[in-house]
């Protein structure tokens, strides 16, 4: 269930860099602000979390935050 919402918040982040279409218009928007937020939100519960995580759950959250910072940072370089 940890899994499925670290999920849900890495695809509305994509959905937010413009990497992936949203999934009512299909349509690709870029929204760095929101973006930032979301890996704000992720970083924070990569924090709060530590130490009360199985090692999968520590993994997953700690490869989709550094992967959407990377991505945040080219899209931004992009603008």
């Amino acid at each position: 269930m940890f899994s499925t919402f670290i999920m849900g918040l890495a695809s509305a982040t994509l959905m937010d860099l413009g990497l992936i279409p949203g999934p009512i218009k299909n349509e690709v928007k870029q929204n760095l602000e929101s973006a930032r937020s979301h890996i704000e939100l992720l970083g924070m519960l990569h924090e709060k979390t530590r130490g009360n995580l199985s090692p999968e759950e520590k993994e997953l959250l700690e490869k989709v935050v550094t992967d959407l910072k990377l991505q945040f940072a080219r899209s931004s370089a992009q603008k």
